[in-house]
């Protein structure tokens, strides 16, 4: 990926985000995250279920957890295994005991208020780099580089000139995305979320919509003549036959128990024996599943 943070001007910031906080205006998803009511523990719940998941699976569980638990404080005071339970199917089950750890967190050190400040943020457990930004900017309006991989194809594409971003994040990327931020903290803030939904709705991994984006014009990659990905292939993740599905299996079988469930439960659920208890240990290793007297197994306590 070419670093063009070196020959950014302000007009040529100015020249790709005005317009795409202009569509984003007429545009936007109305979200119940991006609600005032929201507030900025909605926006850190939202932040733990987007990861790796579509809204759409996304916003049942989602208005089922706030509704349960309107403040950090009151998923502190429930059991880790409650999170993973009310979890569901959103897949990488992990995320619901890092959010319990937040809630924690939030509760024992910040009078359960989710901090603004953003080492705070990043300070919490299950906290990394881009939810820290993401809450900081989205929930209270601070100027911070954004970058889901929405953001990080749409400046791919439209400042570096290439079809895909790299697999991991670079320090290129970190730069040229401080470089197009907006000075004012709100237009910040707005072209943080009005260049991820750019990401999602038009300027997508496969099939991207040119037509009705609003920075066509100026893409470095499109008047390029849309130039191939030249890195290693890109492949979408399989499922069906992996550990990830058998430890779905297994994890749903205990969601739907109201106590401990015995092996033959579990062993019910996938025929494969290694694979199975592969599955099972890789899943109390990870504290998403609690071994009990009698060969019983539950969500942890």
């Amino acid at each position: 990926m070419t670093d063009t943070t070196t020959d950014l001007t302000a007009a040529d910031a100015a020249a790709l985000h005005t317009p795409v906080i202009a569509w984003f205006a007429g545009h936007a998803r109305d979200l119940p995250w991006r609600r005032p009511e929201a507030g900025a523990w909605g926006v850190m719940v939202s932040e733990f279920m987007l990861q790796q998941t579509p809204v759409s699976r996304v916003l049942p569980v989602y208005e089922q957890w706030l509704a349960r638990w309107p403040r950090p404080a009151d998923l502190a005071a429930e059991a880790s295994g409650e999170a993973v339970r009310a979890w569901g199917r959103l897949g990488y089950p992990r995320r619901a005991l890092r959010l319990h750890g937040a809630a924690q967190a939030i509760a024992e050190r910040h009078g359960g208020d989710v901090p603004s400040d953003h080492a705070q943020l990043l300070a919490l457990p299950g906290i990394g780099e881009y939810t820290a930004a993401a809450v900081a900017s989205f929930a209270y309006g601070q100027r911070h580089a954004v970058l889901d991989t929405n953001v990080r194809r749409v400046l791919a594409r439209a400042a570096s000139g290439v079809q895909y971003p790299p697999t991991a994040t670079t320090a290129a990327e970190r730069r040229l995305a401080r470089a197009l931020l907006p000075d004012d903290e709100a237009t910040a803030a707005r072209w943080a979320a009005a260049s991820m939904e750019l990401g999602a709705l038009v300027c997508t991994a496969r099939n991207e919509d040119c037509a009705r984006c609003p920075i066509a014009a100026r893409c470095a990659w499109r008047l390029a003549g849309k130039p191939a990905h030249e890195g290693a292939p890109r492949r979408g993740q399989t499922y069906a036959g992996t550990d990830r599905q058998v430890r779905g299996k297994l994890l749903a079988v205990l969601r739907e128990a109201h106590g401990p469930v015995p092996q033959s439960a579990l062993d019910a659920v996938w025929h494969e024996p290694v694979q199975r208890a592969r599955a099972l240990d890789g899943l109390v290793a990870d504290g998403l599943v609690e071994p009990v007297d009698g060969g019983m197994y539950r969500l942890p306590a």
